[in-house]
């Protein structure tokens, strides 16, 4: 293990001994600017070396295991990662209901317009044209559409309740049905259709026909993987009560919080997306991209309803009228620009204008 890892994990498991240990008093009066902002500042920086830590593991486990494997261990990672700050924001703040709904359109915007974006024009200028696997993303797309809409667009249009929640029972089945579309899609992705997520030159050699990995060859990967991870969800209780305050304190739009989540949690991948698309991989960034949606979408769903049903929470995820225009228009382009084998830079110039009309909206709605 390299000096950089040591570092990143002595700094990660300190901050858990330290916060677990003294640190209690200074989250309970954050009164001072100066402290609040240095416990942002050191637990935000913490958690987002940490989080490129996950990432650089991830990818060694993906260069053993080949595709789609890399690709998922990366995805559902970020995605525990992601769940656990939001469970963090919610149990300790205790009126956090649209949290859920905000960090999961962010995750969407950034993913499918920012860094879709900005990969596409990156790809187009070093590349001009750039090849992917159709049928893996039109794979992708067929599940976050369905659940997107479900999640996000239903719950303002349901009868049974005014405010764009949803009752106990939609709650119970919509996690239900979310998490078997998911485990459908998963149980495919690895077995039967696994060659659609691989690039289209290299289908004849799926990862059923790579070279067999010893089980010690993995085993320090992994290891690595999970103490990247859980000092990340342990520090999660403790940014999320400085991140509460601060949004508060700020008068900041209440969409700050999710986005500043999706930020942390998904930068680390998307600049691995990105150094993707710039070495001609196309099909990885399509993997990181599409897959983070998908598995935001069929994890986070699920979870942040479970919370609500078992501590009583409302959990509001219907968005505002505003924010479904931007979401559906996002996913028309987005089955738009993974309609063809190739993609160019106009595609990624519109993407990118969605993102910027995004942006103005958290603090103009």
């Amino acid at each position: 293990m390299s000096t950089g890892a040591w570092l990143r994990l002595a700094a990660g498991w300190g901050s858990v001994a330290v916060f677990l240990t003294i640190g209690a008093p200074w989250l309970a009066d954050l009164t001072d600017p100066l402290i609040a902002g240095v416990l942002f500042a050191w637990l935000m920086g913490v958690i987002i070396w940490l989080a490129f830590g996950v990432v650089h593991e991830a990818e060694e486990l993906a260069e053993m295991l080949g595709e789609p494997y890399g690709t998922l261990i990366l995805t559902l990672s970020i995605v525990i990662i992601e769940v656990a700050l939001i469970a963090a924001v919610m149990l300790g703040a205790k009126e956090a209901p649209t949290l859920g709904r905000d960090t999961m359109f962010a995750v969407l915007m950034i993913v499918l317009n920012g860094v879709v974006g900005i990969g596409l024009l990156v790809g187009g200028l070093r590349h001009h044209e750039q090849a992917y696997n159709l049928q893996g993303a039109a794979a992708y797309l067929a599940v976050v559409i369905p659940l997107s809409v479900i999640a996000l667009v239903l719950p303002v249009f349901t009868t049974s309740t005014t405010d764009g929640s949803l009752t106990a029972v939609q709650a119970a089945f919509f996690s239900l049905f979310t998490i078997l579309l998911y485990g459908i899609f998963l149980w495919l992705q690895t077995g039967r259709h696994s060659g659609y997520f691989v690039d289209p030159a290299e289908v004849g050699a799926g990862p059923h026909e790579a070279p067999p990995r010893k089980p010690g060859a993995l085993l320090p990967h992994v290891a690595l993987l999970l103490a990247n991870i859980l000092p990340i969800v342990i520090l999660a209780k403790s940014l999320a009560v400085v991140l509460d305050f601060g949004i508060a304190r700020l008068g900041a739009p209440p969409a700050l919080g999710g986005v500043l989540i999706a930020m942390v949690v998904f930068t680390p991948e998307g600049l691995s997306a990105l150094k993707a698309v710039a070495g001609n991989q196309l099909q990885r960034a399509v993997n990181l991209c599409l897959g983070a949606a998908t598995s935001t979408l069929g994890l986070t769903v699920p979870a942040v309803l479970m919370i609500g049903l078992l501590t009583g929470q409302v959990v509001v995820l219907g968005l505002s009228a505003t924010e479904i225009v931007l979401l559906v228009s996002t996913l028309i382009l987005s089955a738009l620009t993974f309609s063809g084998p190739r993609t160019t830079m106009l595609e990624g110039a519109v993407h990118l204008t969605l993102f910027a009309v995004y942006l103005v909206l958290i603090f103009s709605p």
